[in-house]
């Protein structure tokens, strides 16, 4: 029997997960800056989905890194782990201080998520298109043991560009997957340009629907949408789900939104302080 959804969506509630994903976004700019590099764009755009995750909806316990109850999750679109290592600290899966060894030689924080390394990480990732697949093999496993924890997935959209998403998405819904939850963090933007413009992924939720998944579109800036639209798909029966999410790349930070060039780059120590301001650093102090 799997767990049922948390339903708690008071205006407090959302209003504290909304700050809860302003500081994800300060911390991501504080690890870039002091390790001279890292991916910027997708890691903001997707902290606001990051956030609703990992303080409202996982079933997780830092104490217990490897609780076999909790819920899984695979961040598919690697390159985006600041943000995921973010959390895991804000929620104590190790030290906030941490954070400043990024990409750091020896560091257990590297440019892509290792699950051997890092605690709270469920899969390495960092090849794009293999992310779905892990997940729906996790899926298969929970089904297979009768668990009562679900998976969840966080793809890039220029991922959804790789043939072997497609073929995981296909098997997911023969096996009528309803422990699997697909997110998508759709900026609209990849390394080499608008995703339409690469290779065009609209009708993308026609396209999910065609796979056989049950699909939600939202802005995935709203945290209350973000919220509800991961509660209705826990209680989707007999298909797994998918959020589309729609986002803005480098959200937060005015010179980074829908810029290309910030998938990733390094700041200038104007830059830092100009992205800190706009997130409001000042008054978290």
């Amino acid at each position: 029997m799997l767990s049922p959804p948390r339903v708690q969506r008071s205006p407090a509630h959302v209003s504290k997960l909304e700050r809860q994903a302003l500081r994800l976004r300060r911390l991501v700019v504080e690890m870039l800056y002091h390790s001279c590099s890292g991916h910027a764009g997708g890691s903001l755009s997707a902290a606001d989905i990051i956030a609703a995750l990992y303080f409202h909806v996982l079933r997780i316990d830092p104490k217990r890194p490897d609780w076999p109850e909790r819920d899984r999750f695979v961040l598919s679109k690697g390159h985006s782990c600041p943000v995921l290592y973010a959390a895991l600290a804000e929620l104590g899966f190790f030290p906030l201080a941490q954070l400043r060894s990024l990409r750091a030689c020896h560091s257990p924080l590297q440019g892509h998520p290792d699950m051997r390394k890092t605690p709270g990480v469920d899969m390495t990732t960092g090849s794009l298109g293999q992310g779905l697949s892990a997940a729906v093999g996790m899926a298969l496993a929970g089904r297979i043991d009768r668990a009562c924890w679900r998976v969840f997935v966080l793809l890039s959209d220029g991922e959804l560009q790789e043939g072997q998403t497609w073929e995981a998405a296909m098997a997911a819904s023969h096996h009528h997957l309803d422990n699997l939850i697909a997110i998508v963090d759709r900026n609209g933007l990849q390394v080499d340009g608008p995703t339409e413009q690469i290779l065009a992924l609209e009708p993308l939720g026609e396209r999910w629907r065609a796979f056989g998944w049950h699909v939600q579109e939202i802005d995935g800036h709203n945290m209350e949408a973000l919220l509800e639209a991961l509660e209705r798909a826990q209680q989707v029966k007999g298909q797994p789900a998918v959020v589309i999410a729609h986002t803005i790349k480098g959200k937060g930070v005015s010179f980074m939104e829908n810029n290309v060039e910030w998938h990733g780059k390094e700041m200038s120590e104007e830059q830092f302080q100009q992205a800190l301001r706009e997130l409001g650093a000042e008054e978290e102090r």
